[in-house]
């Protein structure tokens, strides 16, 4: 599965080669690209930070609820 935006891209590049150097624990606590490199196996990270940078958005959008202010 490809990467769904270029945030995504580079926090998996990221993970790739923490996880090629076998130092997944030196990545930030919580961050994303750690908990991509502990769950993802190597050929998974490949395809997502192999994701062409002209497909892709620079970030996913999240909806938002708003409330209407009375």
């Amino acid at each position: 599965m490809p990467a769904k935006s270029q945030v995504q891209q580079q926090a998996a590049g990221i993970a790739l080669s923490a996880k090629r150097k076998g130092k997944c624990s030196d990545l930030p606590e919580g961050s994303a690209s750690r908990e991509m490199c502990e769950s993802m196996s190597l050929e998974e990270l490949e395809k997502y930070a192999g994701t062409k940078h002209s497909k892709l958005k620079k970030r996913k959008r999240t909806k938002k609820l708003y409330r209407r202010k009375r």
